[in-house]
């Protein structure tokens, strides 16, 4: 079996969402750097988190230069603002040429939008949504096969 390319992805934000996935990759032998403007974000990382931290606001250049964003083969962006990812995204795909961006949105409404900009897309609520509406129907079948004695 072929063994898995390693990639160089940047992430910028390190709540929740970015520091799992930070420490995720990490995990799996990708290169990472994780950018934040507080450094208390940074505590979220597992001691075992290989990468690089970058201590900074994304939405200056300077920072996004900092964490090599331009070599990236994947940027991941997940901050808690909207506007901060889209345009942190678009200067990832549409300036640094950057293969693929994914931002973390809020208004499922928005996505074709941002996904005719060249932005892949995850928005928490409709995916949150989804698998209660999946249980929902599992639930459903269950309790009606069931009733049914099966």
């Amino acid at each position: 079996m072929p063994a898995t390319k390693s990639l160089f992805i940047v992430i910028v934000g390190c709540g929740r969402l970015g520091s799992y996935l930070a420490n995720r990759l990490s995990r799996q032998g990708h290169h990472v750097v994780v950018v934040d403007a507080h450094p208390e974000a940074f505590d979220a990382l597992s001691p075992d988190y290989s990468g690089f931290r970058v201590e900074g606001d994304a939405s200056e250049f300077a920072v996004l230069s900092q964490a090599n964003i331009d070599q990236a083969d994947m940027v991941i962006v997940t901050t808690n603002n909207e506007n901060i990812n889209v345009m942190v995204g678009q200067v990832a795909r549409k300036l640094l040429n950057v293969p693929r961006v994914v931002v973390r949105i809020e208004e499922p409404d928005r996505r074709a939008t941002y996904e005719q900009l060249g932005l892949d897309t995850v928005c928490p609520a409709s995916l949150v949504g989804d698998e209660i509406l999946q249980s929902m129907v599992q639930h459903t079948m269950t309790t009606l096969r069931s009733g049914l004695g099966q």
